[in-house]
């Protein structure tokens, strides 16, 4: 795995490593299950922005810290938001930098899914270029079981990954789908073992560092380019949408419920 390099940034919320041309990105909130707040958002801007430009690496590895990938938005800073529904005019424009961030992003990305991914962490995953996950994980998009729209990327990128009548049974309910469930319909392309998580995503990064440089990365810029045109198309709408229902009372009293609930 990676190791800490003093001549790489560093980050509140996100930790970079390096090993020799492979950089790994590492949501670092374990605490709150890599939850995304306020700080990870412009984290995660900041990073990709450096990993653009890094011309140390080849391969990118996107993984969480702890027992979880990403539990997505951070309760705190939701409730924030319901109650003061302008900040998250900040986060549409921060969401739109980090999901074209990762689409224009010519090297590899691998997801190293360590745990459940959720909302905006499921996301995350899902536009990885290639996606392996501890059998034992979740992943799904419940924005509607707290009164939003899956604007942040959830409604155009699982249609692409598992054809429009799963995403929209998934996204319409916000299920969480176990992981080899997950590689059975294609939504991720690997399941495995927790213990042989590592030694996967090891593998396949080795043999893309093994391969051409310049021949992968615009593959991979070819094949983004139906994707970058959805998500043009589609990403501004969902965003308004999904800002909509943050003023909503739906999504005020879906918070507060989930506030009275113990830990």
């Amino acid at each position: 795995m990676a190791s800490p390099d003093t001549h790489l940034p560093s980050f509140e919320t996100v930790a970079l490593s390096r090993a020799g041309r492979l950089l790994t990105i590492t949501l670092n909130r374990p605490d709150s299950l890599n939850a995304v707040n306020e700080q990870m958002h412009k984290d995660l801007v900041d990073v990709l922005h450096f990993v653009a430009d890094d011309a140390a690496s080849d391969v990118v590895v996107l993984t969480g810290a702890g027992r979880a990938f990403s539990a997505g938005g951070d309760l705190g800073y939701i409730a924030e938001n319901a109650q003061k529904p302008e900040r998250f005019d900040s986060d549409v424009r921060r969401a739109k930098r980090i999901v074209f961030a990762l689409l224009d992003l010519d090297k590899p990305v691998i997801c190293r899914l360590n745990g459940h991914a959720v909302g905006l962490g499921a996301t995350l995953a899902l536009l990885c270029d290639v996606i392996f996950a501890a059998d034992s994980a979740k992943i799904g998009d419940p924005h509607v079981n707290v009164g939003l729209v899956a604007g942040d990327g959830g409604a155009f990128i699982w249609p692409q990954r598992i054809g429009y009548a799963r995403a929209k049974e998934y996204l319409l309910t916000g299920e969480l789908v176990p992981a080899p469930k997950a590689e059975q319909i294609g939504l991720i392309n690997h399941a495995v073992p927790a213990s042989e998580l590592d030694a996967a995503v090891d593998a396949f990064c080795q043999r893309l560092l093994n391969g051409s440089p310049n021949a992968i990365r615009w593959t991979k810029v070819t094949a983004n380019l139906e994707l970058k045109r959805i998500a043009h198309a589609s990403l501004d709408a969902g965003m308004a949408y999904e800002a909509i229902t943050v003023r909503s009372p739906e999504h005020r009293a879906a918070v507060e419920a989930l506030q009275r609930r113990k830990p």
